[in-house]
């Protein structure tokens, strides 16, 4: 089965990462060495950041 490609950019999953302090994790093992608690986090993260994107670009700042 083919591999879905990804949304969100290279830069930014390793900002998040870094940001919630994981970044070493992923230098050392890889993301598959990620919890899925941490993945979990980092997809919050994520929408959260697309939310204020969007509402940014819509005039609505948060």
């Amino acid at each position: 089965m083919a591999r879905r490609r990804g949304i969100m950019s290279e830069q930014l999953k390793y900002e998040i990462a870094r940001e919630l302090g994981v970044d070493q994790i992923v230098a050392t093992e890889g993301w598959g060495g990620v919890s899925s608690k941490n993945c979990g986090m980092m997809v919050n993260k994520a929408i959260e950041i697309a939310e204020r994107s969007l509402a940014q670009q819509n005039g609505q700042i948060r």
